[in-house]
């Protein structure tokens, strides 16, 4: 069974205790930590020691998605706290001003691809040039900014084939015309059914829906659906 969690960002914005206590002795074994504005990073690395983070077996941190050229050597310092726990870091593409520095991180360091807000990292060969630059970078693949960018599934296709070896976590969520990441409906389930075969079974799941405490359950089983590999008419019922 897919291994699927939360974003901490998705549940409670930048109060990542209340969304830990939202997913308590809910069985949920995964959790993204996010720290999506820059000045969420420092407080958020500084308390890591003193987070019961036991019930999951995979954990992962968001670093901030935008950030100011001269912060970026502090990110990548204090990203460092988080690389010794062997936590991968998802990262946004246009948030690396210097990729080479980011360079340091590994395999750890997880490049996300964008959706249409973002100037850069929509496409394969958006992602070849920025894993040209980082040979050893993994790939959070985000399903909704894909079928965002390209309703008909086709570069989300071209994206799995062509990194399949790199693909270390998937954030799935329903992205609005906003870019706002909204609970998945039933058009994006069949959307991201089409592609859910390319996903193998080990790559952990991030919701990124925004959804509030009683939501959480209802959310996970449809990105269960969602992921199916079983045939799509199954869930339409033709």
């Amino acid at each position: 069974m897919r291994l699927i969690g939360f974003s901490t960002g998705a549940l409670a914005r930048n109060d990542f205790r209340r969304a830990l206590l939202m997913l308590a002795d809910r069985h949920v074994r995964a959790v993204e930590l996010s720290a999506l504005r820059q000045d969420e990073l420092i407080p958020l690395v500084e308390q890591l020691d003193d987070l019961d983070l036991r019930e999951f077996t995979y954990k992962a941190f968001h670093a901030p998605s935008l950030m100011d050229r001269e912060f970026e050597s502090v990110a990548i310092s204090a990203l460092e706290q988080v690389a010794l726990r062997g936590w991968p870091i998802i990262v946004h593409p246009d948030a690396m001003h210097i990729p080479a520095k980011w360079a340091l991180f590994g395999d750890l360091l997880c490049v996300e691809n964008m959706d249409k807000r973002k100037p850069i990292g929509q496409t394969v060969a958006d992602l070849a040039h920025i894993f040209g630059a980082l040979p050893r970078a993994s790939l959070c693949f985000d399903i909704g900014h894909a079928r965002q960018v390209d309703p008909t599934m086709s570069e989300a296709i071209a994206i799995l084939q062509r990194y399949s070896t790199r693909l270390r976590q998937l954030h799935v969520s329903e992205v609005n015309s906003q870019s706002k990441h909204d609970p998945l409906s039933f058009e994006s389930i069949l959307a991201f059914r089409r592609v859910s075969h390319l996903v193998p079974e080990n790559v952990p799941v991030i919701l990124e829906s925004r959804v509030d405490q009683d939501g959480i359950d209802a959310e996970i089983q449809n990105a269960r659906k969602a992921l199916s590999v079983e045939d799509v008419l199954a869930l339409t019922g033709d």
